[in-house]
């Protein structure tokens, strides 16, 4: 749990103690059989495959979607995975509805995509309940790879990897491996112990060791590394917080989303969990949203978001928004902070209305509070722990295309890397993308 001190208004047991489970549900229901074949019906299997094209790991999405449609859920499982290892946790956290369900025909014409993402989640369930790994090794190859991060990015390149014949030694600071997918998420879009669930799955590959407690920089070199490996792949994430730079701060109550969300995945009891009456959440991504919703879930009176610039530049989709708002979360646009009020502890925070003309934005002079007990920071994460002498550009990693850094040797990809979107998903393709790099690099001679 975080050692954030608590304010009077920040309590646990909120709700009786019955409702928590309820509340904290699946998100999504997985499709049943019949549900699965009349979703998998609507497709039209277009010859050109938008779908496909806006998938960040390319999943042959028509190919999948009929293998269901033949009865053959266990080979659209295979399809999904030969592209996305983490097939099952994307099929719950991304967000298909700007992606690949976006530019959908059937979208397109009837406002009404493909339940694509529910068919991926139908396929993948049915193989992992199998507890079968459709992959299997090729022949040792007597080379070894370090890999610093067990998050999306480090756990598909680690597959990879594996499966090549390579041996791999994953190092991650967390007690358990799963990085965001584990820490991150909301709790309501992977229930279970999902995510821990895919990682032993996962690992069925053989040729992975992990240590856990090793951290970059703490114990842990890179020259250490590449002197003992043949390669490395950092994916190390973005474990820095942004600061509001408004005053007031560092008072009680006011802390980190990502701390809150962890400790809430984190936790075997929801009703020991501490949540203000009124909670005030300044940001707006998906971290911003996740917060939010199981700030009211578990029972806090008033939720607000607060987003410095308008809707339309909210980083998390409209349908995460309307989610938010389905939940009984206020969302205020247009709005930045100025100070956090109270005496030792959070009890209002002050905000001063933008407006935002090209692309510039400024503040109105205009000044309102809002009373909070408890305010959570979800306004982006930053690149701690960077080896000397690596190239970084917009604060994260440089590499190439396919994860190259300006170190000979060294690969990166995921959150702590430049390029694309920081969803679990692009994760996933960059480490599949540089393990086959670092693959074709390490066969050449």
């Amino acid at each position: 749990m975080s050692n954030t001190p608590l304010t009077p208004g920040i309590t646990a047991g909120r709700l009786p103690q019955e409702s928590y489970a309820a509340q904290f549900s699946d998100l999504h229901p997985a499709l049943d059989d019949h549900e699965a074949l009349v979703a998998a019906d609507r497709c039209y299997f277009c010859h050109d495959a938008p779908c496909m094209t806006a998938c960040p790991t390319s999943i042959d999405i028509p190919l999948f979607i009929r293998q269901i449609m033949t009865g053959t859920p266990e080979a659209a499982a295979k399809t999904i995975l030969e592209q996305n290892i983490l097939g099952g946790m994307c099929a719950r956290v991304c967000p298909t509805e700007t992606l690949c369900e976006e530019v959908c025909v059937r979208e397109a014409a009837e406002g009404q995509p493909v339940e694509i993402g529910r068919l991926q989640r139908y396929a993948t369930d049915r193989l992992m309940a199998k507890n079968s790994h459709p992959f299997t090794r090729a022949a040792s190859t007597g080379k070894k790879i370090a890999v610093a991060g067990a998050g999306p990015a480090g756990l598909s390149a680690a597959h990879r990897l594996a499966m090549h014949g390579h041996d791999v030694v994953m190092y991650d600071p967390r007690a358990k491996v799963g990085g965001l997918n584990e820490y991150g998420i909301a709790s309501y879009k992977a229930p279970d112990d999902f995510a821990q669930k895919e990682v032993d799955w996962l690992m069925q590959i053989g040729g992975i060791t992990v240590e856990t407690g090793k951290k970059l920089g703490e114990g842990l070199s890179l020259e250490a590394l590449k002197a003992d490996f043949d390669a490395v792949f950092l994916a190390i994430g973005l474990a820095g917080v942004n600061a509001l730079r408004a005053e007031g701060e560092d008072k009680q109550g006011v802390m980190d989303a990502v701390d809150f969300i962890s400790d809430l995945r984190q936790s075997e009891d929801l009703s020991t969990l501490p949540v203000g009456r009124n909670v005030v959440v300044i940001g707006g991504g998906m971290t911003a949203v996740d917060a939010a919703v199981q700030s009211k879930l578990l029972g806090a009176q008033s939720v607000t978001m607060v987003y410095r610039r308008g809707k339309e530049r909210m980083s998390a989709s409209e349908y995460e928004q309307e989610l938010a708002t389905s939940k009984g979360v206020q969302i205020i646009y247009g709005a930045a902070p100025v100070a956090v009020h109270g005496n030792g502890a959070c009890a209002e925070v002050e905000f001063e209305y933008t407006k935002d003309e090209n692309g510039k934005l400024t503040g109105t002079g205009e000044m309102f509070r809002l009373p909070a007990d408890q305010l959570f920071k979800a306004i982006g994460q930053t690149l701690v722990g960077a080896p000397e002498g690596i190239e970084i550009t917009g604060g994260k990693i440089a590499v190439s295309a396919t994860g190259r850094t300006s170190v000979a040797g060294v690969w990166a990809g995921g959150d702590c890397a430049s390029g694309g979107e920081d969803l679990t998903v692009t994760a996933v393709a960059e480490g599949r993308d540089a393990a086959e790099d670092i693959h074709a690099s390490l066969m050449k001679g």
